[in-house]
């Protein structure tokens, strides 16, 4: 029964933390939507690396073409934030399902390597079509109209940062379900053993692909978000950095958790937001040394750390329960 409860409160502690958040950061919500915009980056690698196994460098690809989608989508169609969401969603899905066609034949490194080349592909055209994304100057002119026309992105970030959060949660939900269910059970075969999966029948190439997309959909998302909140577009979302950063925030976290996600992504965004403040020429020092100690004494990810704590917990209350 302990464990029980420690469970179900487990999945309540991240989403009521944000909420916490929300009314006691003052000046910091931006670096919180910042935050909840990097879960869901890191959230969609997780769901191809971790649970598919497919070894990317290039998800800010998607998650850039999500940005300049959304943008040019209010720039040039309607300002409403959702309808917004959901095109840069849906169009970077088709966007990633037809690179995942292209690139998921190969594996290994080389798989990692077309990964790497799409993005950078997408880079430069994003670099001379000036009349998509503004080139060096990016894409400005981004008006974002009240949310559901009730509620406005105001300076303080307040309604940005719900906005973020319900994206999010709803994003969480449909790949908890996913992972859960049988096409995400073979998709672990497939990570496992892919010869295995085909010899029993199961169409691999298919599955990759179609989570590819999902994944591209979902960084897409998060890239929209970024524009939206912003109100501007920029060359930067495509850059090596942001598909680092989310390698960097996963391994942080830990693979295959999806909570992994929420715990990496916070921690390397507080702390690489604090180190900076302090040493702007050197808090990637810092975030280097954090990711080293993780590595070292939790290979795992930081979410070992917390199994570490919750079964202790457990024990704690069997052991009083005993008495």
């Amino acid at each position: 029964m302990a464990g029980a409860r420690l469970g179900a409160l487990w999945h309540v502690v991240p989403w009521v933390t944000a909420l916490v958040v929300y009314y006691t950061a003052g000046g910091y919500l931006s670096l919180g939507t910042n935050v909840l915009i990097m879960i869901l980056l890191t959230l969609s690698l997780d769901l191809v690396l971790g649970h598919a196994g497919i070894v990317t460098l290039g998800h800010a690809a998607y998650f850039g073409f999500g940005a300049y989608a959304a943008g040019n989508f209010a720039v040039h169609v309607h300002n409403g934030s959702l309808a917004g969401l959901l095109f840069a969603g849906a169009l970077t899905g088709v966007f990633g399902l037809l690179t995942g066609a292209l690139i998921l034949h190969t594996e290994g490194v080389t798989l990692m390597m077309l990964t790497l080349a799409i993005a950078s592909l997408v880079a430069e055209f994003a670099n001379h079509a000036h009349f998509l994304t503004g080139g060096d100057d990016g894409l400005q002119g981004i008006r974002m109209a009240p949310l559901l026309g009730l509620f406005r992105f105001d300076l303080y970030g307040h309604t940005a940062y719900l906005y973020s959060l319900g994206v999010l949660c709803a994003w969480f939900v449909a790949t908890w379900r996913i992972v859960r269910s049988p096409f995400g059970r073979s998709l672990d075969g497939i990570r496992q053993s892919p010869r295995r999966m085909r010899a029993i029948g199961t169409p691999v190439w298919r599955r990759l692909v179609a989570v590819y997309g999902l994944s591209a959909a979902m960084a897409g998302s998060a890239g929209a978000l970024s524009a939206q909140t912003t109100r501007y577009a920029s060359l930067s979302a495509l850059s090596i950095l942001v598909s680092g950063t989310a390698v960097v925030t996963l391994a942080l976290g830990g693979t295959r958790r999806l909570y992994g996600a929420f715990l990496g992504a916070t921690v390397y965004g507080v702390v690489q937001s604090f180190a900076a403040e302090i040493d702007p020429f050197r808090w990637m020092l810092v975030v280097g040394l954090m990711l080293m100690g993780v590595v070292l004494f939790a290979e795992k990810g930081l979410m070992s750390l917390v199994d570490l704590g919750r079964n202790a917990l457990v024990g704690a209350f069997r052991r009083a329960a005993r008495r």
